[in-house]
């Protein structure tokens, strides 16, 4: 994937960021943190996690559908993006 490798750098920013978010949840699970400690950094790695998603999907969506000069390789590009994202939703 050509936006994956021109964004690399961005997207393990945000990897690495996701593996300190989660490294820091269990440092709170360890020490005995109250509940509200935990579900609070639970939703600030799920919104990490849902940007680095909606980042490759963008890149995804642009490279592979939008600059793509055969239909059927955007329908096939398409098939597999909604084949992620549906699951992923629910």
């Amino acid at each position: 994937m050509v936006h994956t490798i021109r964004d690399k750098a961005k997207l393990l920013a945000r990897v690495r960021r996701i593996h300190g978010q989660t490294a820091a949840l269990e440092t709170l699970l360890d020490s005995g943190t109250d509940c509200a400690g935990i579900l609070q950094q639970i939703a600030a790695i799920r919104g990490a996690v849902n940007g680095l998603m909606v980042a490759v999907i963008e890149g995804h969506l642009t490279d592979h559908i939008v600059e793509e000069p055969e239909l059927a390789q955007r329908q096939h590009d398409l098939e597999l993006v909604l084949q992620v994202i549906k699951p992923y939703m629910k």
